[in-house]
């Protein structure tokens, strides 16, 4: 599954990359993308645990920068 997200106070494109590297690393996710300049989270994952895997990316958005919110 593949959904967009609105990122909220995302302060740099460093902040985006680290968030992007973390998020990779999580299980089940195919493909993640966090750009800066769209200030959109796009993130490809299992379908059968997507919500689970988008909470977990949510924990890693918040451990990057902890102002940023995702807008669900």
């Amino acid at each position: 599954m593949k959904k967009a997200y609105k990122l909220e106070d995302l302060d740099c494109a460093n902040c985006a990359s680290k968030m992007e590297q973390a998020i990779a690393k999580l299980d089940g996710v195919n493909k993640v993308t966090v750009s800066f300049m769209a200030q959109k989270l796009v993130l490809d994952a299992d379908d059968a645990r997507f919500d689970d895997i988008l909470q977990q990316a949510v924990r890693c958005i918040k451990k990057v920068d902890d102002g940023c919110s995702v807008i669900l």
